[in-house]
């Protein structure tokens, strides 16, 4: 295992941020809304875009650009010296964080900028956005036997019920607090109240998950500027959070190899996060879980140590994933109720828990939170990162 030393931990801190509207953005291509948070970024950091000498991007699926880095480096007017969009799917916003973190660590870049962008819900027909969906699953051996993204994650819905008596109910009760969590989120896309009633009795779409059950289709961009802790330092930045621990899982590419339907390769990643920041499950004061379903939620509660496996429907039925609960988890609203913009999605993830840890988040501040997790996942529970961060008084 790597020790503190060798590793990136506490050596690369996160000093800007910057969030597009998000929601339905009429007119933004993903190149506009990921310009609008780099911009925000990069001046919440108090630098200028000369500084910028890396950047690191996701993938858009509403985008013409495959280098999607290199069209954002020039609609700003900036020339990095390191550059990649990477994707792994729904954990591509949190492997920019260990990867960007690590080219700093290793001196290949000395500001790197993290961003996401995407125009899901305005930038898509209908027939593109299902078609950008559906190619992601293997065309031999999947596609003929109708397996989409929902139909995936919903298989593991199944069989999670099936082998720990977990109910649609407790499905529910996690759209119905990440609802609630939105609506003290200023710019939320979705803050009119649910119950689990309302979440039983919405529209159907692969069962056992209905309509509330699963996540938003949002445009939205978020942006985040890393430099070493040195830098950090010398920029007098106020509140600098740290990045702590990071890990990835990536354990199978068709949903029949997924070496098991209810416990993931987060086991690992956060496993790996966890070791090098020196803390555990228990020691996270604030969390941002991926909850493109609310099924996954459950799972990744379990899989990130909060509670054991079998747990999670009882653990969140019992509101343990909101204020006065075990780990305050997506206070922002999350995938379910703030918007999910595709593979950037997580990326808003990160955003409220910096702002967590920061202490600015007003009427939703988890009070002292000095510790917070995120976790990302794709491609149905195939790609899992998790990175832990911190603040100061964490170090």
């Amino acid at each position: 295992m790597t020790s503190h030393k060798d590793s990136i931990r506490g050596k690369v801190a996160i000093v800007g941020i910057g969030l597009s509207p998000v929601g339905r953005v009429p007119g933004r291509s993903p190149l506009a809304l990921a310009a609008d948070a780099s911009l925000q970024a990069i001046r919440d950091a108090g630098l200028g875009k000369g500084d910028v000498d890396g950047v690191l991007c996701s993938h858009a699926f509403a985008s013409p650009f495959h280098r999607f880095s290199v069209a954002l480096s020039e609609y700003l007017g900036i020339v990095p010296t390191y550059s990649n969009t990477l994707q792994v799917s729904g954990a591509t916003a949190a492997t920019m964080f260990g990867t960007g973190a690590a080219a700093i660590a290793g001196g290949l870049a000395e500001a790197v900028l993290v961003v996401g962008g995407d125009s899901l819900l305005s930038g898509l027909t209908p027939d593109l956005a299902l078609r950008s969906m559906t190619e992601s699953r293997d065309q031999q051996y999947e596609m003929p036997f109708g397996i989409p993204v929902a139909n995936t994650f919903a298989m593991t819905a199944h069989r999670h019920m099936k082998d720990y008596g977990t109910t649609a109910e407790q499905f529910a009760a996690a759209a119905v607090i990440m609802r609630e969590h939105a609506a003290r989120t200023p710019g939320a896309q979705q803050t009119k109240p649910i119950t689990v009633d309302d979440v039983l009795a919405s529209p159907m779409v692969t069962t056992p998950y209905r309509k509330l059950d699963c996540s938003l289709i949002s445009d939205g961009a978020a942006a985040f500027v890393l430099v070493s802790a040195e830098r950090a330092k010398a920029l007098g930045i106020e509140a600098p959070i740290y990045i702590l621990g990071a890990g990835e899982c990536y354990t199978h590419e068709h949903l029949f190899l997924m070496p098991s339907l209810t416990t993931t390769g987060a086991v690992e990643s956060s496993r790996k996060a966890y070791a090098m920041a020196g803390y555990g499950a228990h020691d996270m004061q604030v969390a941002g879980v991926y909850d493109c379903f609310t099924g996954t939620l459950v799972m990744m509660l379990e899989d990130l140590g909060f509670c054991a496996k079998g747990e999670g429907g009882p653990f969140v039925a019992d509101r343990e994933i909101t204020y006065g609960g075990k780990i305050p988890v997506n206070t922002h609203g999350g995938l379910l109720s703030f918007a999910h913009s595709g593979m950037p999605g997580a990326l808003f993830h990160f955003h409220e828990v910096v702002q967590q840890l920061r202490g600015v988040c007003g009427a939703r501040q988890v009070p002292d939170a000095h510790l917070g997790v995120v976790h990302a996942l794709g491609a149905g529970f195939a790609t899992n990162a998790t990175i832990v961060l911190g603040t100061e008084d964490a170090l």
